[in-house]
């Protein structure tokens, strides 16, 4: 008998010839999907009515009139300019590509007025766009520059630079590209400064969080006894330590006398562990953020230049003095920016509340002096972003909420309204009942809207702010309520009618 076990049944079945039992075509097996030969068809038909789609709207397009006769249009790019018009003067080729380096840029001009170009229009891009609207402008030309959602092609038509400049050229031709705002050459000459300086004080600012961190990691609680550890008191106390001072004491002495704390409250304060690595990115931090005061400085200079080349030749009354809150802060401006705003403008931006001498600058470098070039104040603030961005369809509103965007005009006004949170004043009230109903951010933006509209009255009329105390605020909202209380006693069928409140003898008499 052998040792040798028989194969499993199942290895028998596998290692006999595999015959499939052949299927009919006309029949359909469960596991085979059944063929749906109506695909195609649909297909074809979406594809036909798109084409019929589009062409209807091609045909719609050109039976426009036409609002510029001699317009171009430029799909501007980082390497090459696509650029398109309507009629060349020798006949040849309308569209044309030209490098964007100042060569490339001479030889476009060149082009255009070769061509009879009066207006161009070109989208909204990056640092090679602003370069090449410059030149245009500087060339005489007529220049608007759109965003890019209004230039966006028809949809299934096939995208390259060269039919975009084609389409961006047909659209502004019949006068359907509305301009984004642009400043004056002055005025952007002073947003490019205020920027640049913004920019400065934010990188200094995170040396001062890591010279923080530093004296964190020490267990110098100084940010507990200084509100601002660049002000006087912390900077000698700084670089007391930076000169080998270990002594709490010692280091307390250098407190100034304005200062809140106490001297045995700093020392406790300044009783720490002097690691060697952590000294020495406190040493680095801190000489880096002096590093930027001299830049800073020099900018400030630019700036105070720039606004006396903007001043206005009108005679303008004196500007009232205005009282101190605060001492001066290491980053503020060198130069009186108040005074420096009210004969470049005309008018007193930081008599706003809530707005300060950054925010005024800010917003002048951004807006400008000339505010026509918003119709209305809905424009205006529907331009800033803050105003509901109503979405409805089918008679529902889907969504109110603000356009979201980097305008540094609306986050200026955002952070005036931001300080207006403990304040006695109308906004003030308004601001902290607006955050008892919708929360700190929507209340927030409200206020910004309000700001926004005070300021455009002011700069586009001329109609000066009256400030008003809380209690008017609070008696606005009461005869509101009240109005409201009336009609719902009339709707229900009630009459209201006001208690009055009994005189006392003393009062009688």
């Amino acid at each position: 008998m052998s040792d040798r076990k028989a194969p499993s049944p199942k290895v028998r079945v596998l290692q006999q010839p595999l015959q499939p039992t052949p299927t009919p075509t006309h029949v359909h097996t469960p596991q085979s999907p059944k063929p749906n030969h109506a695909d195609p068809l649909r297909r074809i038909a979406r594809m036909a009515e798109q084409a019929r789609q589009d062409a209807e709207q091609c045909a719609k397009l050109v039976s426009l009139p036409i609002q510029h006769a001699h317009a171009a249009g430029i799909d501007v790019g980082d390497a090459t300019h696509w650029v398109c018009v309507d009629a060349t003067a020798d006949g040849g080729d309308t569209v044309r590509e030209f490098p964007a380096h100042t060569p490339g840029l001479r030889q476009l001009v060149d082009w255009l007025r070769q061509c009879g170009v009066t207006t161009v229009a070109l989208e909204a891009t990056g640092v090679y766009g602003h370069v090449l609207f410059l030149t245009l402008l500087e060339a005489g030309l007529h220049v608007v520059t759109t965003a890019p959602t209004f230039t966006r092609q028809i949809k299934g038509r096939p995208k390259t630079d060269k039919r975009d400049c084609q389409w961006i050229q047909r659209l502004h031709k019949h006068g359907l590209l509305p301009s984004i705002f642009q400043p004056d050459e002055a005025t952007q000459t002073l947003r490019d400064y205020v920027r640049q300086r913004a920019n400065l004080v934010r990188l200094s600012g995170q040396h001062i969080q890591r010279m923080q961190k530093a004296l964190e990691l020490m267990n110098l609680k100084l940010t507990k006894v200084l509100g601002d550890i660049t002000g006087v008191t912390g900077l000698k106390i700084i670089r007391a330590i930076l000169a080998g001072e270990r002594d709490p004491r010692q280091l307390a002495k250098l407190r100034d006398r304005r200062c809140k704390h106490t001297l045995d409250e700093i020392a406790t304060a300044l009783d720490g562990r002097y690691r060697p690595e952590h000294v020495l990115e406190l040493r680095c931090c801190f000489a880096m953020w002096e590093k930027y005061q001299p830049v800073i400085g020099e900018v400030d200079l630019a700036l105070a230049a720039q606004l006396r080349g903007m001043r206005r030749q009108t005679e303008l009354p004196p500007l009232p003095p205005k009282p101190r809150v605060r001492g001066k802060k290491p980053h503020d401006p060198r130069f009186d920016v108040r005074t420096a705003l009210y004969y470049a403008t005309g008018v007193d931006l930081t008599a706003l509340e809530g707005i300060d001498e950054i925010h005024a600058l800010t917003l002048v470098g951004e807006l400008g002096s000339d505010f026509s070039k918003w119709p209305t104040v809905k424009h205006f603030t529907s331009w800033l972003g803050l105003c509901p961005n109503w979405k409805k369809t089918g008679g529902k509103v889907q969504s109110s909420r603000t356009r979201r965007g980097k305008n540094r005009a609306a986050h200026a006004l955002r952070l005036a309204a931001w300080s207006l949170m403990r304040s006695k004043s109308y906004l003030g009230a308004y601001l902290r009942r607006q955050r008892s109903r919708l929360g700190t951010p929507k209340a927030i933006t409200a206020t910004a809207h309000k700001l926004a509209r005070i300021l455009y009255n002011l700069m586009r009329h001329g109609v000066a702010y009256m400030k008003q105390e809380e209690a008017a605020y609070a008696e606005q909202v009461r005869e509101r309520l009240q109005k409201q209380l009336e009609r719902r006693a009339k709707e229900l069928g009630f009459e209201l009618r006001k208690i009055e409140q009994a005189q006392t003898p003393a009062a009688a008499q």
